[in-house]
This record gives C-alpha cells, sequence and structure tokens, in this order.
C-alpha cells in the first residue's frame, strides 16, 4: 500500500503515508485473506486484493471526512483538517485510482468488475443519505444504507477472496453471506458505539450521528417506542433542537432499551455469519473468522 504512491508527487507519499499510520483495525483485508487462505487461493493474489480492498476504504474515508467536516478520526487530525479541499478530494481520487490498479493486479475480470460495483454502491449510498429526508427514514431506509456504506465492502472482501480461489458457486456464495453478514453486524455495532463509548477514546462526542442529522437503529429502535416524543418528532422534521433538548433526547435514547435492542439485532447478523461458515472444513482460517465475527459484535471501538 506504501508503495503505491512511489513515482508520484511528495505530497502524495507524505498523505499516504500518514493516512496508513494512523491506525485502523484492517478489518477487511483481514475477511479476504482468511476467506482465501480458507479455501485454498493463492496467498499473493490474496495479499493484493487485500490491498486493493483497505486502499478503497481508505479512500472513502478521506471524503467522507470532508463531506462531514470531521477534522478527527481515531484521535488524529484528518487530511481535510490538514490539506485544502481540493487537495484533500485529490488525495482520495489518487488513493481510489491506486486501489483500482491494485485490484486489477489480482488477474480477475469477476474480482474488477465487482470492485467497480462496489464503489458505485458506496457512493450512491452517499448520495441518496444526503437527498432523503429524516422523516421518510425507516428500518428497511436503515439497512439498505449500512449495505451501502460498510456491508458491501465486506461483501466484496469475502466475496473476491472466493473469486480468487478454486471453489464452486456454492462456496463462493456462502463466502458473500459470511462478508455480507458480518458487515451490517460491524456497522450496527459502530451505531451503537456511537452511543455508549467515552468520548475521549473515539475522538468524537456522544451520538454524533444523531447531532449531524444521521438516523441510527438506536434512534430508530428508540422511535419505535417512543413516538410521542416531541423531541423526536422536531429532530425528523428538521427542526433545530437547542442544545439542552438534543442531549436530553441523547440520554433518554441512552436510557431506554433501545441500545440493548440494537446489539440483539447485531447478534442475530453475527450468528448467521457464523452460520455461513458451517459448510467449510474444520481449519486455522475457520476458526479466526469465528473469533473475528465474536470481535465484531463484542469490540469496545
Amino acid at each position: 500500500m506504501r508503495a503505491q504512491a512511489d513515482g508520484h508527487h511528495p505530497e502524495l507519499n507524505i498523505a499516504l503515508e500518514y493516512l496508513l499510520s494512523s491506525g485502523g483495525k484492517r478489518v477487511r483485508p483481514a475477511v479476504a485473506l482468511l476467506i482465501g487462505g480458507m479455501l485454498g487461493g493463492d496467498p499473493q493474489r490474496l495479499v493484493t486484493l487485500g490491498a486493493a480492498i483497505e486502499l478503497l476504504h481508505t479512500a472513502t474515508l478521506v471524503h467522507d471526512d470532508l463531506i462531514d467536516g470531521a477534522l478527527f478520526r481515531r484521535g488524529i487530525a484528518t487530511l481535510n483538517a490538514r490539506w485544502s479541499p481540493a487537495a484533500t478530494v485529490l488525495a482520495g481520487d489518487f488513493i481510489f485510482a491506486r486501489a483500482a490498479k491494485l485490484a486489477a493486479e489480482t488477474e480477475s475480470g469477476r474480482v474488477i468488475k465487482l470492485f467497480a460495483e462496489t464503489l458505485a454502491t458506496i457512493v450512491n449510498g452517499e448520495i441518496t443519505q444526503m437527498f432523503t429526508s429524516r422523516g421518510t427514514i425507516n428500518r428497511d431506509d436503515y439497512y439498505r444504507r449500512i449495505y451501502a456504506k460498510t456491508a458491501s465492502m465486506f461483501e466484496l472482501a469475502s466475496t473476491a477472496a472466493a473469486y480468487l480461489s478454486p471453489v464452486d458457486d456454492q462456496a463462493v456464495a456462502a463466502a458473500r453471506n459470511y462478508g455480507y453478514e458480518i458487515g451490517m453486524a460491524f456497522q450496527i455495532v459502530d451505531d451503537v458505539l456511537d452511543f455508549t463509548a467515552e468520548p475521549g477514546i473515539v475522538g468524537k462526542p456522544v451520538a454524533r450521528d444523531l447531532r449531524q442529522g444521521v438516523l441510527t437503529l438506536p434512534v430508530l429502535c428508540y422511535l419505535e417506542k417512543n413516538s410521542d416524543d416531541s423531541r423526536m418528532y422536531d429532530w425528523m422534521n428538521s427542526r433545530i433542537l437547542d442544545a439542552d433538548h438534543l442531549d436530553g433526547l441523547i440520554d433518554s435514547i441512552r436510557a431506554s432499551g433501545a441500545i440493548q435492542e440494537a446489539m440483539e439485532e447485531a447478534e442475530r447478523y453475527m450468528e448467521c455469519a457464523l452460520a455461513a461458515l458451517r459448510g467449510q472444513p474444520e481449519s486455522v482460517e475457520r476458526q479466526a473468522l469465528e473469533e473475528l465475527s465474536r470481535y465484531v459484535v463484542h469490540r469496545e471501538l
């Protein structure tokens, strides 16, 4: 990944090094490497795939931070906090291009096609969120959004790894299911942590999504049982809540059963992900995927 800026403008090299050194769980490439290892894929092509997927993820974060006006990620200054908006957009575009180059180096037409389709899905999801009124969002809309935002890339990781392995269509379908289910669980837990994690640890305020007008599963769960909460009505109709009313709404959501209900939903997705692995023979990789599934749901960050 670091080598992708070699031979280009020194500032791109600095930016890529900065982004890759800022941390991250690397869960998506881990899924690709473990699925491919479990299915007997070529290790070198899987490493190339993993690098392509992580760079794709990195590029989406660069653009997301700029769109959201976020100045910190994982407690470290974002690229747009250091660079102008124009330079930040171009850096993200450069990383997208280098991710696509790595995807092409897998020498699989199916991987390249899926890579392009996934990027289109992510962008379409972001555009849809921008042009959707808060008051029209329901669970189906939420699930479609988190699929586009997060699960689609997990699905890319698992499916593309299967494409690079000597397996039949049934095994590819099982790998795709694993990626989808664990990706959905991952985002739901992220949305729960937005309400429960300590601000000093995650580097952002509690309920940042709600404060920015984004409806997540904990909020939906609360709304379904508290439809008479006037603060919720005002928020969904894009009315400005003063700080006290917004903080009070957040406290109400945190004190309700909405957080636990959302976690139970994440655990159901985790169980479906584990079920997708059951047809595979026992192996170190399968065991690691099972452990990864549990980590995704029970992590604290």
